[in-house]
């Protein structure tokens, strides 16, 4: 079983997974309810990690091809539409599932405000201003640590074969 560990992240899920039960179960009997709210949040944790994993690959894989601007956020300039993309086949997971893995290994790896930005704007799926406010400071800051942390890891990811 997995575990959120973002309290906001982990409401969110509960809030979903308690609509869906409501939506698609509230005519079942109140016996039913308990199992088949555990089933909906497990699978909603499921693609919470899933939609978590698929946003900071795209992110990164954007931020790659991105101007060396550092204002430039992928996230504010494309809409990318996340429960479409899926390797199709498994050799297309092995090699998301391996980029993923080097991926997290370069997150650790940047500098503290660097990281702290790029896991609140990417992971946690939180705006600028939030992330800003969260951080404790300007807007423009946040900016500039997300534009050079991914560009960070666009390059790590280049030094280690990985072409976008």
């Amino acid at each position: 079983m997995f575990a959120v560990r973002n309290e906001e992240s982990a409401l969110d899920v509960v809030q979903d997974s308690m609509m869906k039960l409501a939506e698609k179960y509230g005519d079942r009997p109140v016996e039913e309810l308990p199992m088949l709210f555990q089933r909906i949040m497990q699978n909603t944790i499921r693609d919470y990690y899933r939609r978590s994993k698929v946003r900071s690959l795209w992110t990164t894989l954007l931020s790659a091809l991105s101007p060396a601007d550092d204002e430039y956020d992928p996230l504010e300039t494309l809409e990318v539409d996340l429960g479409t993309y899926t390797p199709n086949t498994p050799d297309g997971q092995l090699q998301q599932s391996q980029t993923l893995v080097i991926i997290e290994k370069e997150i650790k790896l940047l500098p503290p405000r660097q990281r702290e930005a790029f896991l609140m704007r990417y992971w946690e799926d939180m705006d600028v201003a939030e992330t800003a406010s969260a951080m404790g400071c300007s807007e423009g800051s946040v900016k500039t640590h997300c534009s050079r942390a991914t560009h960070t890891l666009a390059t790590a990811l280049k030094a280690k074969g990985i072409t976008l």
